[in-house]
């Protein structure tokens, strides 16, 4: 029988204990466990909830109901339930329901144990056919619709898991658990698997439009702070500037050329030793004085921070002494070899800072804020935080939360929690940090997550385009590529400009804007490598005119942006995101996924196919659509063809919207003006 318990519902039996509870406007948190539920542990829902209106009914005939505004959960005898949008003059309709998945299963829910005290935990639901599904973070597999898709749960370089799922039903849904596992999206069963953990925890909200579901996922795992204002500018990187005065010529040549310059990144290997989080003195001889330069150019220096430590680092003793570095299961630390200073081929076993520690993100912000905060540095690449393991040592780290295979997918928020705390005391209340891995709820301490170690391809940039729009509906807003790719890169073959000059062009129209990449001719993996150039002066006569446009065109854009911040701020709602985002009623915009709005009044059509001078825009519905190029006007609700020359590609204002003032033709016509 269920049982009210204050504002929640419990069913207890041999074999489980069930709760479900109102967590914040129109949604619920479900907590399963066979033994005890831990009540401490919140993990991405750690915000207290905002509590309104809701009802519980427990019935004689062993049924139960829970109504929380617009959400209302019915509770069937054998624990199963189902969830349905109510209220006004509507008639119920079901969003989701769990699901008995075979007749020999207890339930929709399985806890089997592991031996350990752990178990692998399966929850099943019903799927439906027509229903889209979108979010769950940043996977490769070039689609955006997840629907028949097995997506797994883990951390890796290109691949991000951030475990929230929209629903084009009207849902979304929050799985709680940072344990790895997988979510498998049939068209049978929808079923979430982790598996080693000692519990199932999940939310679900009912929203009515994709803005509802994301301001309130927001309410529930935290809003992202407001955008710094020095970056929403281009950022200039590459693998990698080796001295202060390489870093300090392209800055200088920027200004030289008058081309607008935000960010420039110093990237790995700047230090002595993995684990210093300080600049070798021999190639940064003055960093005060490069960042003092810097600052008078109006440019903001990011230093790259690993979670790696060599023995003899400066950081290793503290970190060690304190239960600091990251454990192996096998016995002592968990190492892995990466290269280090004093040969182009040394490698040394290396250990791991535990983000997961209290103390250890307090020894880690305590040197970034002496080694490079107080030579002006306030910017930082937490590179690699997934951390960066095979896949075997993963499931031997254990970290001060637990063992990695039931708490490793929230390394990364982790990491980026500590920055964004230490910055925050020195009196920064927008922290940006950029980041490669994330989960539920990074974006409360300013993750600006990119893409990973990608190929310079056009495939590769189709792909992008589409993890872009389900990393916005995961809740991270400030989400990017590298510009050209990373693998590599020719800067001197024009098949690969053409690349570089589109690449460059959806860059553009991104969150961030950050040009890196390893380009030919490429060196072995070293703490020595560098790349070669990737300035935009490095890609040609024909090139460099058009990307300076682009330059040009990102800086009239950032007033646009900035408001788009603010939105994000207050509402959740990520400034990059799919057609049907503002156009849920348009049924053809659901499918569109080569597209996509820049805030509410810029369609983006990116070119990634070779060649190709014109491609086929669809326009939303419910609006007239202004090309900026052409001057041309067409009705909502068509697809029409755009002209794409090299110089551009297709962007369309909405009708009436004030950017089109900040926007107009590139090409020589512009520059001749």
């Amino acid at each position: 029988m269920y049982q009210r318990a204050e504002r929640a519902l419990e069913r207890r039996t041999q074999g489980e204990i069930l709760r479900v509870e109102p967590w914040g406007p129109h949604a619920v948190r479900v907590r399963a466990a066979a033994d005890t539920i831990d009540h401490e542990a919140r993990w991405a829902l750690d915000l207290p909830p905002v509590q309104g209106e809701s009802t519980v009914l427990v019935r004689g005939d062993g049924t139960a109901r829970l109504v929380n505004g617009r959400l209302t959960v019915e509770a069937d005898p054998d624990g199963r339930l189902r969830f349905l949008r109510t209220g006004e003059a509507d008639a119920p309709r079901e969003l989701l329901a769990e699901k008995r998945p075979h007749h020999a299963r207890p339930g929709p829910r399985v806890h089997a144990s592991r031996g350990d005290g752990t178990y692998t935990a399966e929850q099943s639901f019903e799927a439906y056919d027509g229903e889209r599904l979108h979010g769950l973070g940043q996977h490769p597999h070039g689609g955006l619709d997840h629907k028949g898709r097995v997506i797994d749960l883990v951390q890796r370089n290109t691949v991000v898991t951030i475990p929230f799922l929209h629903s084009s039903r009207g849902y979304g849904l929050l799985w709680n658990n940072p344990a790895t596992g997988r979510v498998e999206l049939a068209t049978d069963t929808t079923r979430w698997v982790a598996e080693q953990t000692r519990g199932i925890d999940y939310w679900v909200v009912a929203g009515d439009t994709p803005a509802e579901i994301m301001a309130a996922y927001a309410d529930a795992t935290g809003h992202p702070p407001l955008l710094p204002d020095w970056a929403s500018g281009f950022w200039q990187s590459k693998l990698r500037y080796r001295t202060q005065d390489e870093l300090l010529a392209v800055a200088r040549e920027h200004h030289r050329r008058g081309l607008p310059l935000s960010v420039i990144v110093c990237d790995f290997f700047h230090w002595t030793r993995m684990g210093d989080w300080s600049f070798d003195p021999e190639d940064w001889p003055d960093p005060a004085a490069m960042t003092k330069e810097l600052d008078a150019l109006g440019v903001r220096l990011l230093v790259s921070v690993w979670p790696t430590l060599e023995d003899d680092s400066a950081g290793f003793a503290a970190l060690r002494d304190c239960g600091g570095l990251v454990r192996d299961s096998h016995g002592g630390l968990l190492r892995q070899h990466w290269p280090a200073r004093g040969g182009d081929q040394r490698y040394l076993p290396m250990a791991y800072y535990d983000a997961t520690h209290p103390r250890a993100r307090r020894l880690l912000w305590d040197r970034l804020r002496a080694n490079y905060q107080a030579l002006g540095v306030t910017a930082f690449w937490l590179d690699a935080c997934e951390p960066d393991l095979s896949p075997a040592l993963a499931s031997r780290a254990v970290y001060h939360a637990g063992p990695g295979p039931q708490v490793g997918n929230a390394y990364g928020h982790e990491h980026v929690r500590g920055v964004a705390e230490g910055l925050r005391e020195t009196g920064d209340d927008r922290p940006l940090s950029l980041v490669r891995s994330a989960w539920a709820g990074s974006q409360r301490h300013g993750a600006a997550l990119w893409s990973g170690d990608i190929p310079p391809t056009f495939d590769s940039l189709a792909a992008q385009v589409r993890a872009g729009l389900n990393v916005a509906l995961s809740g991270i807003p400030w989400w990017h590529t590298d510009i050209g790719g990373f693998l590599g890169g020719n800067p001197d073959d024009p098949a690969y400009r053409e690349l570089l000059i589109r690449w460059f062009q959806y860059g553009t129209f991104s969150p961030v804007m950050r040009l890196h990449g390893d380009r030919e001719p490429n060196q072995p993996f070293s703490a020595r490598m560098s790349g070669g150039p990737n300035e935009i002066w490095s890609y040609g006569e024909q090139a460099y005119p058009i990307l300076r446009d682009h330059l040009l065109l990102r800086e009239r854009l950032r007033p646009y942006l900035h408001g788009l911040a603010e939105t994000a701020h207050r509402t959740g709602a990520p400034p990059m995101r799919p057609l049907f985002f503002d156009f849920p009623d348009d049924e053809t915009a659901w499918d569109v996924d080569d597209q996509y709005m820049l805030g509410p009044d810029l369609l983006v059509a990116p070119v990634t196919e070779a060649g190709a001078r014109e491609r086929t825009v669809y326009l939303p519905s419910g609006s007239r659509w202004c090309d900026t190029a052409s001057g041309a006007e067409y009705e909502g609700g068509t697809s029409v063809p755009v002209a794409a020359p090299l110089e551009r590609i297709p962007v369309l204002v909405r009708a009436g919207a004030r950017v089109r003032g900040e926007l107009g033709p590139l090409g020589p016509a512009a520059r001749a003006r």
